[in-house]
């Protein structure tokens, strides 16, 4: 498969098959985009039953003869600052989800966002300091301004990333990172050739 590098005329390279062409498995997406944003759940919740509030364990008043309801304990779920019924715990969220199918996912997701010419393919990120107003500009050759953006680099790339903080629009991340949530939700992914190179090298069969 070839794709068109962006800035450039008539250039082209020539990508793996095995990763930027192949067909688009909705069931697979779905499974590994669930997996993913389960795992990112923190699942920390915590609230005490009434075992778990520190209270006197006397009983408050005495059963009869005082006109009030019965009461066993200032710790009872009806008594304000007593414990919770059916308190929730903290728990594990994170589904499991084999290493071939979410790599497999990666791979329907990246041929998709080829397909629908989502996936923009630069020779290199022209971006030379940490300067928001520089990559402002690259972007703007480009005709990529103002628009959900993922920029994938091959290795961290710190003046790029410094660049991009203050765009409210823009993403950075590397090869090694990207996952099916953030290559989904951007309307462009703007990719040098060597992060091609490190993608295919990570997820070729």
């Amino acid at each position: 498969m070839q794709l068109s590098l962006s800035g450039t005329q008539d250039s082209i390279i020539d990508v793996s098959d095995e990763v930027f062409n192949k067909e688009f498995n909705e069931p697979l997406v779905h499974q590994a985009v669930t997996c993913y944003l389960a795992g990112s759940r923190a699942g920390t919740k915590a609230q005490k039953s009434r075992s778990q509030v520190k209270a006197t364990g006397s009983k408050p008043w005495r059963q009869k003869g005082t006109g009030r309801a019965r009461a066993g304990t200032v710790a009872s779920p009806l008594w304000k600052g007593g414990g919770v019924t059916f308190a929730a715990k903290p728990r594990n969220y994170s589904q499991k989800i084999n290493k071939k199918m979410y790599q497999g996912a990666l791979r329907s997701i990246l041929s998709e966002l080829a397909r629908q010419k989502r996936l923009l393919v630069v020779e290199d990120f022209d971006v030379d300091n940490s300067k928001t107003a520089s990559l402002l500009e690259y972007l703007k050759k480009l005709k990529l301004d103002n628009q959900q953006m993922l920029i994938v680099t091959a290795e961290e790339d710190v003046n790029l990333s410094l660049a991009a903080r203050n765009i409210h629009y823009l993403n950075v991340t590397k090869a090694a990172a990207i996952n099916p949530v953030n290559l989904i939700q951007s309307k462009q992914v703007l990719i040098s050739v060597a992060t091609i190179r490190k993608i295919e090298e990570r997820l070729s069969i």
